[in-house]
């Protein structure tokens, strides 16, 4: 069995010392805390988590000790434990391209979550504003060019691979409006940054729901395809999304590396994540 010990140089390294002056960095927390009954689900698909603290879990741990009891724990205690009833799509969570469709990039078997390249799950950012349309809009890829002209950045093919769009502070203060809408990308804007930016591009960070699912009564005249829009560009381009992102509002426009490995759960759809920003100062 190996043991592994983070955050430890050697200080016989004659590079040690260049290695700790040239990681300074601020790490920005753009995930929310998994708990019971959070306001980002529908009704019905909240994540239930169950207690057991310390004195609750002592006379568990006797029975791997035949003979004990909890006297003869330290202080009485056992450990603290938690049992969770949850989707892959509870919590900050990384979207494989399998959720979206069956196939990715116009034919090929949609990948994923454990098939997700590492890559793909560190590179950098760019902040794209949307707060300043009304609540339910749908951004179209004219929007993406404007907020990239005002914010002076150009996408990079092959390294801008996360995509994020404010909405997630109101996350933590209500729960889901009727329409189930927040302001996001629409599946045109979703596709143009996939293709700028090359497959699988864009990672849209979510405040509350899914912004590109649009009105959920079917509009009429009855138009299917803008259900779950944003979801199916990745028919014609797999690419991955975060969702139920937060804290949005303290990252700088451009400048910081988004890191969002996603739990390996084999053939899954989804992976939890622990998504943060990196600054380097």
């Amino acid at each position: 069995m190996a043991t592994v010990l983070a955050g430890q140089t050697n200080p016989s390294d004659k590079d040690s010392s260049r290695w700790e002056d040239a990681v300074a960095r601020r790490i920005i927390d753009i995930s929310v805390p998994l708990q019971s009954d959070i306001a980002s689900d529908p009704p019905g698909t909240e994540p239930k988590i169950t207690y057991f603290d310390h004195k609750q879990s002592a006379p568990q741990v006797c029975t791997f000790f035949p003979g004990s009891t909890p006297a003869d724990l330290p202080d009485g205690e056992g450990w603290a434990v938690e049992r969770i009833d949850i989707s892959t799509h509870n919590g900050t969570h990384l979207d494989a391209p399998w959720h979206f469709a069956s196939t990715m990039d116009k034919g090929k078997r949609a990948i994923t979550i454990d098939e997700v390249p590492l890559e793909w799950c560190f590179q950098p950012g760019v902040k794209l504003d949307f707060r300043h349309f009304p609540n339910g809009y749908v951004a179209t890829p004219a929007d993406v060019e404007a907020e990239l002209k005002r914010i002076g950045h150009t996408l990079r093919a092959a390294r801008d691979r996360r995509r994020q769009h404010l909405g997630g502070k109101a996350l933590r203060r209500a729960r889901l409006r009727a329409d189930g809408l927040r302001h996001g990308p629409g599946g045109d804007a979703l596709s143009h940054l996939a293709r700028r930016a090359r497959s699988p591009a864009p990672t849209p960070g979510r405040g509350t729901r899914p912004s590109s699912t649009r009105p959920r009564n079917m509009p009429r005249p009855r138009t299917p395809s803008l259900i779950w829009e944003g979801h199916k560009s990745g028919r014609e381009i797999g690419y991955c999304h975060i969702e139920k992102l937060h804290n949005l509002e303290a990252l700088p426009a451009h400048g910081f590396t988004v890191a969002c490995f996603p739990v390996k759960i084999k053939a899954a759809s989804a992976g939890w994540t622990r998504a943060v920003a990196i600054i380097e100062e």
